[in-house]
């Protein structure tokens, strides 16, 4: 866009409550030409988009959906910010467009009365009249522009029906600078609107001024600083306002409402026409079995298995395809570089850094696929309301529950998706408590140590397996003492009551695959954007841990002791053995192996040695590698994984330096498992939460508190194993 265009540019912002459409209209209007992200210093989804209407270029900003300009919660804070023009980096609007469910309008103009006190060109948007109709919900326009004295325009944005009328009637109200005129508090309210207006703005220059007056004054001193910034005197001004009118007796929590909610009366009494009786509609039939106590609750576990086995199935032969893909890079790339530290740092650290990271994307994007799906045709708010009853006992909502399941697969995209919940208390916890769902990046270790040290016996007559058993123990264990910590924090650092659940249940409809489709995407690429850079970081620096020092001392002096041995194998076995011999010495002697020698006493009470030590600091970037770097360490190759019998055969005869006692039994595996359920050995998991809590306070203090829980319950599993062995 040229300079000119960018001056000429007009700024529309989409205001409106959730389930009313808002997204899909602005969808509509801007195509593909958007970008998303993150208002600056918050992690609150920004939206904006592009469009042209005759020689005008046009913004729009998808402001996030709110019930209220009064901000309790981040959300509504930005809508308020960015319609007063005091949000960095996005534009004052010029045009407000509320977008309105014609089928539910007296709830959808509290928001609606609220925008037009500011003074600004406003519009309505009456989306959903198709259902309003099917409900025998009647809505006369006309008349409803009259009283509101703002342009109303019918639409369905799904299908693009009105959407010509909606840009024309934005480009009208543009040339003719009309505005709207708000309503009038009672003279006590408005006499103390006024004294706050002089204070915020004395030159009488803002013309938002008198809504920011009338905002503080609603909502109290506490949002000046989110607003404006300090500013002592207006705090001051503000609170004797309202200490004034209480000392009148007027209660201000109540006066907004009243006084709204009678405007909202006059202005539909007929306007809208409805039937003398509330219609049984269809959504409330399917709702009958689909939060029903019991049909429900079967039908929530269908879905749930389904989309689950989806992410687990579906996604095996694109992460396959992927993690071949990235072996077969470095490879290429390797085969160009000469042997050394530069080859093994591309190699190794980066490209195999980089693997590490999109070999998730295939259970990222089914996973946020089927939420998409599941939001957009109305399940997943009763999804939530089934699960409310018992989230509420630890403290969280039925909100909770889908990104603490979504956290089974990966605490990645399960994370991400706590955007859903409204309540930054109810969305921090769920983010901390997420990583102890044990997803599939620990199947490998738990894979490994099950097959090599947990008998394989069949239980009550041979329909249960111990093996079995204790693999689905480690996932009871991560979610009791998720249940817990949510349970504490609740207590303490996040203290307060269970928040009351209330969520919209709007009506069924059929998803859309393109918006599906598109949201997928958004999510696959955020995740990418946001964890790649540091991700790739940790790798470069456990790679360089576990290469230097590098002396080629040690690879001649283990290829002149294999000259002098008289090995009986082909070329290709000698080969391989040297260098398996080879990797595993460099090992011994890196920076990484000198720091699990360093921490052994640490650990010495868990069971482990140096190696199992250098093995989970190295495992880091990602869980999954602490089976290829034991691999390394015993001496089996890099390429070993959970099934590789050698590697289980080489655990089971390991021994503690210089003696004959074993370093691996049950005692010291099912430690080692439990200590894998509750750590945070997760760069990827951390580096999201660093994104979505907006700094490193919080990623740190999980990483301390699940590493601390690791340890007590690797200890106790230990030390209570050997007791009973």
């Amino acid at each position: 866009m040229s300079t000119a265009q960018a001056e000429n540019l007009i700024t529309v912002a989409l205001v409106g409550n959730p389930n009313t459409g808002k997204s899909t209209l602005f969808n509509a209007l801007s195509g593909m030409n958007q970008r998303t992200g993150n208002y600056p210093g918050v992690t609150v989804e920004k939206k904006i988009g592009n469009y042209e209407c005759g020689d005008r270029q046009f913004q729009v900003i998808d402001l996030p959906g709110t019930y209220s300009l009064g901000p309790k919660s981040p959300d509504e804070t930005i809508a308020l910010k960015v319609l007063l023009g005091q949000q960095e980096d996005v534009a004052e609007p010029d045009v407000v467009v509320c977008v309105a469910d014609a089928n539910n309008l007296e709830r959808n103009l509290f928001v609606v009365s609220q925008v037009t006190d500011l003074g600004v060109s406003v519009i309505l948007a009456l989306n959903m009249v198709d259902i309003a109709r099917r409900n025998q919900v009647e809505v006369d326009p006309n008349l409803l522009a009259r009283k509101l004295d703002i342009p109303v325009v019918p639409m369905q944005a799904n299908k693009k029906i009105g959407l010509d009328e909606l840009k024309a009637k934005i480009c009208e109200v543009v040339v003719s600078g009309e505005v709207s005129v708000g309503h009038k508090f009672p003279e006590e309210v408005e006499k103390e609107i006024g004294h706050i207006h002089q204070v915020v703005d004395p030159d009488g220059r803002n013309p938002r001024a008198r809504f920011l007056a009338q905002r503080l004054l609603m909502d109290g001193s506490g949002l000046v600083s989110k607003i404006t910034g300090p500013n002592p005197s207006l705090v001051e001004e503000v609170n004797a306002a309202r200490q004034r009118l209480q000392d009148q007796g007027i209660q201000l929590a109540a006066v907004e409402s009243i006084s709204r909610y009678k405007i909202i009366g006059e202005l539909t009494h007929k306007a809208i026409e409805r039937p003398a009786e509330r219609q049984t509609s269809l959504s409330d039939r399917i709702d009958h079995v689909l939060t029903h106590r019991v049909w429900g609750s079967l039908v929530f576990l269908v879905v749930m298995i389904a989309m689950f086995q989806a992410i687990f199935v579906w996604s095996v032969p694109l992460m396959d395809a992927i993690d071949g893909g990235v072996s077969w890079l470095g490879e290429l790339v390797g085969s160009w570089l000469s042997e050394g530290a530069f080859k093994s740092l591309v190699t190794n650290g980066m490209i195999a850094g980089v693997g590490s990271v999109i070999i998730f994307l295939p259970q990222i994007l089914i996973l946020f696929f089927f939420i998409a799906l599941l939001e957009d045709c109305g399940y997943m708010a009763r999804a939530a309301y089934l699960m409310d009853k018992v989230m509420s006992r630890v403290g969280l909502s039925g909100k909770s529950f889908i990104p603490l399941l979504s956290s089974f697969g990966c605490a990645i995209p399960g994370i991400m998706a706590t955007r859903t919940i409204e309540n930054n208390r109810d969305r921090l916890l769920t983010m901390l408590i997420a990583p102890l769902m044990s997803c599939s990046a620990r199947l490998p270790v738990y894979i490994l140590l099950i097959a090599a040290f947990v008998p394989a016996v069949g239980l009550l007559g041979g329909w249960v397996s111990l093996q079995g058993l204790v693999m689905f123990s480690m996932y009871v264990v991560g979610v009791l003492v998720a249940m817990a910590v949510a349970w504490v924090l609740r207590r303490t650092l996040l203290k307060g009551e269970t928040p009351p659940f209330v969520m919209e249940l709007p009506d069924y409809k059929v998803p859309s695959l393109r918006i599906a489709l598109k949201r997928m995407v958004e999510q696959a690429w955020a995740f990418v954007r946001r964890a790649g850079t540091l991700i790739l970081a940790a790798s470069v620096v456990v790679w360089a841990l576990s290469y230097f020092p590098h002396p080629s001392s040690i690879e001649q002096s283990i290829v002149d002791q294999y000259a002098a041995m008289d090995f009986a194998g082909t070329d290709e076995e000698l080969q391989a053995e040297v260098s398996r011999e080879t990797s595993a010495a460099y090992l011994q002697q890196s920076y990484l192996a000198r720091m699990g020698r360093v921490g052994e006493p640490v650990v010495r009470p868990l069971g482990w040695d140096w190696k199992v030590a250098s093995a989970v600091v190295a495992s880091f970037p990602a869980r999954e590698v602490v089976v290829g770097t034991l691999g390394v360490l015993y001496n089996v190759g890099d390429d070993a994984d959970e099934s590789s019998e050698g590697l289980r055969d080489r655990l089971k005869n390991a021994t503690w330096d210089g003696t004959n006692r074993k370093v691996f039994n049950l005692p010291m595996a099912l430690g080692l498992m439990v200590f894998f359920a509750l750590c945070a050995q997760c760069v990827s998991t951390l580096a999201i939460m660093v994104r979505e809590t907006g700094g490193y306070h919080w990623p740190v203090f999980t990483f301390v508190y699940m590493t601390v829980l690791a340890w007590v319950g690797a200890l106790i599993t230990y030390q209570v194993g050997m007791m009973l062995v």
